[in-house]
């Protein structure tokens, strides 16, 4: 487990920033306090869900809160580790961090998640580049249930909101490395303060993870290593307060991420789901090496006012992606397909506008409202497959005889607009009671132009064989409405109702046909939440109800060769959802989640079967999460968290059907010592080396599964400064 060479230059630079000329004020002591702290009060809980300030108590929804405390205790170092802390949320590595939540899953050719990342007013959707840096956190909330009505028109599950840390007079940081089985090695850092006394501070923050990962590609002359991965998040940012009420804030980011062949086995098409194990993908054979590489930059500007009677807050974004991947076209060593590739590059350029006015107050009468605006440029080129082609030479009917590799490459750009207003007010009703309005009106356009080539390998692509321009506009309007009411000063209950959106799209590959068989509906959906959160002395705990109306689920299907997104007419979901925190000792706390999901297809025909009254895809039945950790006055702590995903149904669209995988249950430990300003932990995850499938996916060409990680172990050490 030898450090790379850029790794050892990266703890250098670390190391040489906690040179003591700058007077670094230490957290060492803060970060004790709050390990040994017993308060589970809620009073004390302060959140921006509704992008104003408020106690977490008097938000009507469904919110889960970790701060940077239990985010160092738990080791979590990206957004799939979050997910794995909220009940009903689930993530599928299928290409990237595809996310699913209360029967919502991933829309293929939007490429957007269900669920929303924001950090510092950048918001994530792409479900390949779905992560971010845990590097400067102070907070995450998750937000549960539509958001739409805030937060944008893609949230129409969920929100992870990332609050970072705010830099102060005093220089202060964190430095953390991690060395672990399978040669990981990780290491984040960040460090923040006053370049001028109340005026001028700035930040920077970075984390860096290798890992060789544990599948072993044994064809000769390709890389060995086929699931290694490689992820880079750096970032700055610079505050500036000209006086008390105005200051600006600059951000910038940059991401870049290399990922092998992932955590997956292919097998020959019709391989039944109950065929693959983990042991079978622990060596592979592909002529071709996989590899994805994303880029990630983003700036954001941040101004904020403070008026005598309201804040003013604009918050200007511009975020480019770009993907270039390359993928073994058989994913196999097939004759046939020797040197044959599958290849998707794609360029995303975005550039958003919020204008947002709000109130001052934290309690009483609140409201706000503003205006957003973004435009994206998209484009996906080449984006396709090489193959075999064959003909019938005998005049039989059947293919038999080899004609030429052929490649088949679909060129589109999409323009994306959109345009929206938004307002929200609370309004206090009786006593202890109070009322929510919110709306969104928004017009989203969409313009895609698209040419697919067919000719040979290697030869000139020449002019399309089938060419698609086709430009579609959606007006909507997502309303809200909530009504809490606080039992007591402990304990409130409230109900919603919320209208969640997902926007329409075009498929980026197509071979014929027009409008009506190359773009889908916006997915719609009515929601209803009842829910009551409070505490008993030591005990925290909250539980709330949903139940679903979808109309348009995006689905992804194919016709023949040809694989698309669809909009399954109708379907449902309902459930419920637990969270429990009790502190049975000064030093001992437990912690539980439970979420169950029911969701079904009302109406949904693909073509070939009648889906109604089966269970929505990728939707786990359930999902529970128990911990348990230990503070020691001394300073040694443990825990231990098993996580338990009940059975999910997958669409094999070789067989046009439904087939299921049962439950898995993971169980994580980890210890260590804090002193002084240093933390020392030891990990295992996944102990009992359970092995599990996360995806699979069946077609005409193959059958494909990815598979939870094997058992790991690892080292670090964390300083405070």
């Amino acid at each position: 487990m030898n450090l790379p060479f850029q790794r050892k230059h990266l703890i250098v630079l670390c190391l040489s920033m906690a040179i003591p000329e700058l007077a670094f004020a230490s957290d060492a002591a803060e970060m004790s306090k709050i390990a040994q702290t017993t308060e589970t009060e809620l009073q004390g809980v302060t959140v921006t869900a509704n992008k104003i300030e408020e106690n977490i108590n008097d938000v009507p929804q469904a919110i889960t809160v970790i701060d940077s405390f239990d985010l160092e205790e738990k080791g979590i170092q990206n957004v799939k580790d979050i997910i794995h802390e909220i009940p009903n949320m689930s993530t599928t590595p299928m290409g990237g961090n595809e996310v699913g939540f209360r029967g919502l899953t991933t829309s293929t050719f939007t490429n957007n998640n269900p669920v929303v990342i924001y950090i510092d007013g950048v918001a994530t959707t792409n479900y390949v580049g779905f992560d971010a840096s845990m590097a400067n956190v102070e907070r995450v909330e998750v937000l549960r249930g539509p958001q739409g009505t805030l937060y944008g028109k893609d949230a129409i599950g969920a929100v992870i909101n990332i609050v970072t840390r705010e830099p102060s007079n005093s220089w202060h940081g964190k430095l953390n490395t991690e060395l672990g089985s399978r040669n990981h090695n990780f290491a984040s850092f960040n460090s923040s303060g006053a370049l001028i006394k109340d005026k001028l501070f700035v930040g920077i923050n970075g984390q860096i993870q290798q890992e060789d990962g544990w599948i072993e590609n044994t064809y000769p002359n390709v890389q060995k290593n086929a699931n290694a991965q490689d992820k880079r998040k750096l970032g700055a940012h610079l505050l500036y307060k000209p006086t008390d009420r105005l200051k600006a804030k600059l951000n910038i980011a940059h991401e870049t991420n290399e990922n092998g062949w992932g955590d997956k086995y292919a097998a020959p098409a019709g391989t039944n789901l109950s065929e693959f194990n983990r042991d079978d993908a622990e060596k592979i054979a592909r002529d071709i090496e996989t590899l994805e590489e994303t880029t990630i930059n983003s700036q954001s500007l941040s101004l904020d006012y403070e008026a005598d009677l309201f804040n003013i807050q604009s918050t200007t974004v511009h975020k480019k992606y770009e993907m270039d991947g390359i993928y073994d076209a058989d994913s196999g060593i097939d004759p046939h397909y020797m040197g044959l590739t599958m290849f998707n590059y794609a360029d995303t350029d975005t550039l958003s506008q919020e204008l947002r006015f709000s109130s001052k107050n934290s309690i009483g009468f609140r409201w706000v409202g503003g205006l957003y605006l973004d435009k994206e440029d998209h484009s996906q080129a080449p984006y396709g497959m090489e193959f075999p082609d064959f003909y019938d030479s005998t005049g039989d009917g059947t293919a038999d005889t080899f004609y030429q590799n052929s490649r088949m490459n679909a060129e589109s750009n999409t323009d994306s607009s959109t345009r929206a207003a938004f307002g929200q007010i609370i309004l206090p009703i009786a006593n202890k009671t109070e009322l929510t309005l919110g709306g969104r009106i928004q017009r989203i356009e969409k313009e895609i132009d698209l040419n697919v080539y067919y000719h040979e390998v290697g030869a000139s692509k020449g002019s399309p064989f089938f060419t698609y321009q086709d430009k579609q506009t959606w007006d909507t309007f997502l309303p809200k409405v909530a009504l809490s009411h606080k039992l007591t000063d402990q304990w409130t209950t409230y109900g919603s109702f919320s209208k969640g959106y997902m926007p329409g799209g075009f498929n980026y590959f197509a071979s014929n046909g027009g409008s009506e068989e190359n773009s889908f509906n916006p997915q719609v959906s009515k929601n209803y939440e009842l829910g009551i959160k409070g505490q008993f002395d030591d005990l925290t705990l909250s539980a709330n109800l949903f139940y679903m109306d979808i109309e348009d689920t995006h689905v992804y299907k194919s016709i023949g060769t040809l694989y698309l997104t669809d909009n399954a007419e109708k379907s449902h979901s309902q459930g419920i959802e637990l969270e429990a925190n009790w502190f049975a000792t000064d030093n001992l706390q437990f912690t539980g989640a439970f979420g169950y999901t029911n969701a079904e297809y009302d109406d949904y025909d693909n073509g070939y079967t009648n889906l109604k009254g089966q269970t929505v895809s990728n939707t786990p039945r359930h999902t529970i999460r128990l911990s348990a950790a230990y503070n020691s006055p001394n300073d040694w702590y443990g825990r231990v968290d098993l996580y338990n995903e009940g059975s999910v149904y997958y669409y094999n669209d070789y067989q046009k059907n439904l087939v299921k995988r049962g439950s898995f249950t993971t169980v994580d430990v980890r210890g260590g010592y804090r002193i002084n300003d240093w933390d020392i932990y030891a990990y295992a995850k996944n102990l009992t080396d359970e092995k599990y499938i996360t995806s699979y996916m069946s077609n005409y060409s193959k059958a494909q599964a990815s598979f939870g990680e094997p058992r790991s172990f690892g080292l670090g050490a964390r300083y405070h400064f």
